[in-house]
């Protein structure tokens, strides 16, 4: 597995990861995360994909030279999560394609992050995710060195701010 820097360029290539993520989500009975609609058709959401690519840095990995996962690390949060009183860096996004599913691709760029974050010499990383339902995600970064904070709401969409001291 590669991890490159990505741009804007790129954005085409992680929409259609996050179109997958949607699909197998819905299918699974899970709809709650990221609803039922392809991502690419809604204008609103490239729009944000494209601003996060833009604003943050994007890191795609890929495997045998394919996309297989795709990530935004930014210095400014999102705005419904209170900035930290330290520096700190928040992983804005992070998708894997479906035929990469099951491969490490969203453990190898989170441990990425955390290098960048190091070499950046930010001593605080942190990301939020989906609390709903089974907490599937929730568990996932906790598995991945990450420890809970806050819960939070965004209108019904209920949410988790993880951290991860580097």
């Amino acid at each position: 597995m590669e991890i490159r820097q990505g741009g804007v360029a790129d954005v085409p290539v992680v929409m259609k990861m996050l179109d997958g993520a949607v699909a197998w989500l819905a299918d699974n009975g899970r709809s709650g995360q990221w609803g039922e609609r392809p991502w690419s058709e809604d204008s609103e959401k490239v729009r944000s994909i494209t601003d996060k690519v833009r604003t943050g840095t994007a890191w795609i990995a890929e495997i045998d030279g394919g996309p297989a996962g795709a990530m935004t690390l930014s210095r400014t949060v999102p705005h419904y999560v209170s900035a930290a009183d330290e520096p700190e860096l928040y992983i804005t996004l992070l998708v894997t394609a479906r035929s990469f599913a099951g491969r490490g691709v969203g453990a190898a760029l989170l441990a990425h992050a955390v290098a960048e974050a190091g070499r950046l010499g930010v001593g605080l990383l942190r990301v939020d995710c989906y609390a709903g339902e089974d907490r599937q995600l929730v568990a996932y970064y906790r598995r991945n060195g990450f420890i809970e904070a806050e819960a939070f709401k965004v209108g019904s969409w209920p949410g988790q701010l993880l951290y991860r001291r580097i």
